[in-house]
Order: C-alpha cells, then sequence, then structure tokens
C-alpha cells in the first residue's frame, strides 16, 4: 500500500469511500456524517491545504484522511480530562476505508504513515476525536495507541471524545 497527498483528481474515489463510510455508520446507528458532511467541498478544501492524503492499494484508492500540521481550534478547550502535552501537534479528521478494505488493517496503515510523517516534521503529538457512538473508531485508536483525554465540542455544539497519542 501506498500513501500519499491527495489530488484533485482523487476526489470522486474519496467521495465514494466518504459514502460507503456514512453508510456504515448509519448502519451501526452512529450519528456522524448523516447531514451532508463531509461534502465534495470540503475535501477539495483539503487539498489546496494539502492536509488531505489517500492510502492505495493497486493503483485504486483505499483509503482517506485529513491532516492538519498546525493544530485545530476545536481542540483549544477539553472538558472531564487534559490532553497529555502542550507540545505542536498533527491533527486527524475525515479518516475512512472502502468497504473492501475495512477490517484488513488499511485505517492502522495510514496512522502509522501519519506518525511517520509527524516525526519527519518534528511534530510529536497526534489529537483526533470521534462521535461518543462510533466504537469502530474507538477501537482503531485504541488498538494503536492512542488515549483517550477527554470531551471536546466543534464548533456546531457537537460532542465528541477527544485522543492524543505521543510519538
Amino acid at each position: 500500500m501506498h500513501f500519499r497527498k491527495a489530488v484533485k483528481a482523487d476526489i470522486p474515489q474519496i467521495m465514494a469511500i466518504i459514502g460507503q463510510a456514512k453508510a456504515y455508520l448509519k448502519s451501526k446507528g452512529v450519528d456522524q456524517w448523516q447531514d451532508g458532511y463531509p461534502d465534495a467541498g470540503v475535501i477539495e478544501r483539503d487539498i489546496e491545504n494539502s492536509n488531505s492524503y489517500v492510502l492505495e492499494r493497486c493503483g485504486s484508492v483505499v483509503g482517506t484522511v485529513a491532516v492538519v500540521l498546525d493544530g485545530d481550534k476545536n481542540y483549544e478547550h477539553i472538558y472531564e480530562g487534559r490532553w497529555l502535552s502542550n507540545f505542536p501537534y498533527a491533527a486527524i479528521h475525515r479518516i475512512a476505508v472502502s468497504d473492501e478494505t475495512r477490517g484488513t488493517g488499511a485505517a492502522s496503515v495510514m496512522l502509522e504513515n501519519i506518525e511517520g510523517l509527524c516525526r519527519q516534521k518534528a511534530i510529536h503529538s497526534i489529537r483526533v476525536d470521534t462521535h461518543e457512538d462510533n466504537r469502530s473508531m474507538q477501537g482503531l485508536l485504541s488498538k494503536n495507541g492512542f488515549q483517550y483525554r477527554g470531551i471536546i465540542y466543534l464548533e456546531d455544539g457537537s460532542k465528541r471524545l477527544a485522543y492524543e497519542k505521543l510519538i
């Protein structure tokens, strides 16, 4: 598998994967990504801001993720807990894998590549959040060494579970 920056030509494949992820979350009763977000405009902005990455297998995009290397304003305040560090950090958003690669370790491969990217940039902390009902994401994070740190609230007031990993 090959991890690389996304380009605009990847948007149709990225949106297909996000569509599959939305359907998967809905089937699990998770009220996340059920309101039209993320849409193609969000992905296009991720690409324009150099924050969008894809995982390819045999020339096809099988995973997508946004990695913001200069922090996230939603993480300025944490409740019922605290961050592990005050280091500069990367924030992971919009991680998803295709239906055919779900359960194969593809998401873990993306997380490993993100860690490598952060090390190259001398960033030693990675933060991520997820919906409290998204047990699949919580399991992925725990399996990959992320620690639950508390609760954050998105700009729209939505509650999210916050995780951090020091690398």
